[in-house]
């Protein structure tokens, strides 16, 4: 799930901030970096990951446009506390962290909806830690490709494409490629979903809610 600006408040934080573009493979915020600026996603997709003891980079979600980077550092003056790369070319706007403090000021109906969206992120973060938990790998990786599929699938022919890696996506469910990939397989063989090099095509919602659910008859 994502929580993002309306159109009303992502068109004052436009109007406030200065475009910028990356490339793929660009990294727009780096981990532990002392910096405050922010990042509001216009078109395009970033994965945010965060860096394991191993020095693996691990995934930890997708945001795509509407959604704004960098705000916990802004906020409080700490590092940042994630990388965030970009999967596509990105095209955005920035505002330096005195900018973005005079926005708050200046737009509380902005304000509470960013809030919102602080309070969201970490719901979900929190979610994320149950799941981990409470459910195998089959479960886990059928209920991240359900998340990403609604939030920033790209609509084609039957389903909807997600533009993610294997590998990513056995990052995000804390489990090995081989793991991830046995229940890729499953799904596959029911129909659920079509797996390409660098993306996954969602075709049946329906029944990979069954698999998120521990139910794949």
């Amino acid at each position: 799930m994502s929580w993002r600006l309306s159109e009303e408040g992502r068109r004052k934080l436009i109007a406030a901030g200065t475009p910028r573009g990356w490339s793929q493979g660009d990294v727009l915020i780096r981990e532990s970096e002392v910096s405050d600026h922010v990042v509001l996603l216009t078109s395009g997709q970033v994965k945010v990951s965060l860096a394991a003891p191993s020095g693996r980079q691990v995934l930890m979600a997708i945001r795509g446009p509407g959604d704004l980077l960098g705000e916990f550092s802004a906020i409080d003056g700490g590092e940042r506390s994630a990388t965030v790369t970009a999967l596509t070319d990105v095209q955005a706007v920035s505002l330096t962290g005195p900018e973005f403090h005079r926005f708050m000021l200046g737009t509380s109906s902005v304000t509470v909806e960013l809030l919102k969206m602080v309070v969201g992120r970490l719901r979900e973060s929190t979610r994320r830690r149950l799941e981990h938990g409470a459910y195998d790998v089959s479960s886990r990786t059928a209920r991240l490709l359900i998340d990403y599929a609604r939030a920033y699938g790209e609509p084609i022919r039957g389903g909807v494409r997600v533009k993610l890696r294997q590998s990513e996506l056995a990052e995000a469910a804390g489990a090995s490629r081989e793991a991830v990939a046995k229940a890729l397989k499953t799904f596959r063989e029911a129909g659920a979903i079509r797996t390409n090099r660098g993306n996954f095509e969602v075709l049946r919602l329906d029944v990979l809610n069954r698999f998120a659910e521990g139910d794949p008859s």
